[in-house]
């Protein structure tokens, strides 16, 4: 199987729909589909529609403060929400961020991240078995709930989500390892980051663009993984060659399936052809070194395009 057939690699940079930019203190922070502007016209006290795009004035005056600025995004998005434009509201707060620098601009809505088609990261964790000749043997593969706001009853990763404002890559983690599969937060301890991907694309909320933030998770052949709030329905340990078949067809989320490439790249568990051209596919999708110092909110300190 090439890796030019593998939907994920695709689908993960895929763009149909047009958009402009969103604009927040004269930075491009995001983008908006050009189908929603007219909607966005009913508050010229905050927003600004021109031949540039859009742009956020709320909080940009001075004496201003970050509350006016969330206060004002908080009552656009409870109406666009109304009009069915933000959809799967979650109640999680979200950092905007200036994906250049890493500055928080102001705290959203998680469902809003997508209409605006800002920054957001996620963290997600392949749990795997070791063999006994020390080579992996097997992928936790979980199964999410039909009840998910997004992505009901797809395949997942052991452990996945998105990072929450006031959270790094790492803490949330550890957070969703508990949450998803009942990993303490010592278990979680010796999950190994192993780089960062990207995620630029249409989805039916908006545009994703999202920065996942892989971990390696090695877990002990008789440890079984146990969901803890409802959100998964089951998990499953796969062999190397069924986790890729899951990730390549279709079964599996967009996110969870290029972790789970990646992780099988990395771990030399294709053959030689594929892992030649499944390495060059991927780079697209590969983003600078993230730091994992404590005082990290784990975001790339430059844009990338």
């Amino acid at each position: 199987m090439s890796p030019e057939t593998w939907s994920p690699l695709r689908a993960a940079r895929e763009r149909r729909v047009p958009r402009v930019p969103l604009h927040v203190d004269g930075l491009e922070v995001g983008s908006v589909a050009a189908a929603h502007l007219p909607a966005l016209a009913a508050w010229p006290q905050w927003l600004t529609l021109d031949a540039g795009g859009v742009s956020l004035r709320a909080g940009a005056a001075a004496g201003a403060g970050r509350a006016t600025r969330d206060e004002a995004l908080a009552t656009i998005h409870a109406a666009l929400r109304a009009q069915g434009l933000i959809r799967a509201w979650r109640d999680e707060p979200f950092a905007l961020f200036d994906p250049g620098s890493g500055a928080a601009l102001a705290t959203i809505e998680r469902a809003a991240a997508r209409f605006w088609g800002t920054l957001t990261l996620g963290a997600h964790a392949t749990g795997f078995v070791r063999g006994t000749d020390g080579r992996v043997e097997r992928l936790w593969i979980a199964r999410r709930s039909e009840h998910k706001a997004t992505d009901p009853g797809l395949l997942d990763n052991l452990v996945g989500g998105g990072v929450p404002a006031g959270q790094s890559a790492r803490e949330a983690l550890v957070r969703e390892g508990h949450e998803e599969a009942g990993l303490s937060p010592g278990e979680m301890a010796s999950a190994r980051p192993a780089g960062v991907l990207r995620l630029h694309r249409d989805v039916a909320e908006g545009l994703q663009h999202e920065w996942l933030h892989a971990f390696d998770l090695e877990l002990s052949p008789g440890r079984v993984p146990l969901n803890q709030d409802g959100e998964v329905a089951s998990f499953a340990a796969l062999g190397p060659g069924e986790a890729l078949a899951c990730a390549t067809s279709g079964r599996m989320t967009v996110d969870a399936a290029l972790v789970t490439i990646d992780f099988l790249l990395r771990h030399d568990l294709l053959d030689d052809a594929a892992a030649e051209a499944g390495v060059e596919a991927l780079r697209v999708h590969t983003v600078p070194p993230v730091s994992e110092s404590p005082g990290s909110r784990s975001i790339p300190r430059r844009s990338t395009g």
